[in-house]
């Protein structure tokens, strides 16, 4: 199973002072409490990342979620063939692209499928025990296109969908693009023709808590999303070596203890847009920044962790090296409904979520 692009972890181009929101975040918890059930599904209007994550398979653990119709324009990148260096180069430094399936596989696919990043309106990688999806918005009239560029690139159609078997490394595509459908102006693609022909079947219909923190991002320009019991184990700091795991328990007593998680996210969204809340940034900077969301079973759990959170946000890092402070300023933490979010300025150079989305990762402590 091929994992997506990863970035090697950056040294810290400055330290800056962490600032700390968090003398009102039980006010703020308590406030909103009653607003919890209207917060989750705002009314039934579903931001784009709910809405491909239902395209999902039930067994899914991690979703991996880039906008890259969101993310071309943040980048000011045309959406043409042509772009596609420039685009893949520029989201890198960006650290808008480590959530993408496509990216390895990028010159393969425009060349063989006629879809790749620079043409996509928004991806999802979803990924569970036994298989892994790809899911590709196309825009209006691609559909037609890429089932003919199937054709020609050797693809055998077995009713509703192109087998790639016999292809394999030959086209410079990565194994999640062996068995591809195409429906309703998106592509769908896996490893596994079992995968596929599920995820095809029926829609997906991830956990309460799941969906609470996909959520509570927004609508973020990538993103992961993570089950509790993922991340429970890609976070955890069994990650670390004795020493680091030793340092971490001891900062999580300090703190005051954390339940156990029941959801992780974390996405890069633009600042100017939209919260969980429905309240908008109003500085209009077209800069980004960071959000994390720590899922709960309950309100109660998310009120009496926002503080733990917080401080073990603004200390060391271990295992990550360093101190978080290295990576980003700490802005608002705040507990609403079942989780508890946290605003993120990422230090110049720093890749805070390719970095921070596998472990250990001491504020997402179960």
């Amino acid at each position: 199973m091929t994992t997506p692009q990863t970035t090697p972890q950056q040294s810290p181009a400055r330290r800056r002072r962490t600032l700390l929101v968090v003398g009102g975040v039980v006010v703020v918890a308590l406030l909103v409490g009653a607003l919890a059930a209207v917060v989750v599904w705002r009314s039934g209007d579903r931001s784009p990342l709910l809405r491909a994550m239902a395209l999902a398979p039930d067994d899914t653990q991690r979703y991996l979620w880039t906008d890259w119709a969101a993310v071309r324009r943040q980048l000011d990148v045309p959406a043409r063939p042509a772009a596609l260096p420039d685009l893949l180069e520029a989201g890198h430094t960006a650290d808008l692209t480590s959530t993408s399936a496509m990216v390895d596989s990028a010159a393969g696919l425009a060349e063989s499928l006629g879809v790749s990043p620079a043409t996509a309106s928004w991806e999802l990688f979803a990924q569970a025990d036994d298989g892994a999806l790809v899911v590709v918005g196309l825009r209006s009239g691609d559909a037609d296109r890429v089932t003919r560029a199937l054709d020609r690139a050797g693809y055998e159609r077995d009713g509703e969908i192109w087998d790639g078997a016999a292809l394999q490394g030959a086209l410079g595509i990565a194994p999640e693009f062996t068995y591809v459908a195409v429906e309703d102006d998106r592509l769908l693609a896996s490893d596994a023709l079992a995968y596929l022909r599920e995820a095809l079947a029926e829609d997906g219909d991830p956990e309460e808590p799941v969906t609470n923190a996909a959520d509570a991002l927004g609508e973020p320009l990538s993103a992961v999303v993570y089950t509790g019991d993922h991340a429970c184990s890609a976070l955890a700091l069994s990650g670390g070596d004795d020493t680091d795991q030793a340092q971490g328990e001891e900062l999580v007593r300090q703190a005051g203890g954390v339940s156990p998680l029941a959801s992780f996210a974390m996405g890069v969204v633009s600042k100017g847009s939209t919260d969980e809340d429905g309240s908008t940034d109003e500085d209009g900077s077209t800069d980004a920044r960071v959000r994390v969301v720590l899922g709960f079973e309950h309100h109660d759990q998310a009120v009496g962790d926002a503080d733990a959170r917080a401080t073990l946000a603004s200390g060391p890092a271990p295992g990550q090296g360093g101190d978080f402070a290295d990576r980003f300023e700490l802005g608002e933490v705040r507990a609403s409904g079942s989780v508890v979010t946290m605003e993120l300025d990422p230090v110049e150079g720093a890749y805070v979520l390719s970095d921070l989305s596998s472990g250990p990762v001491l504020f997402a402590s179960c």
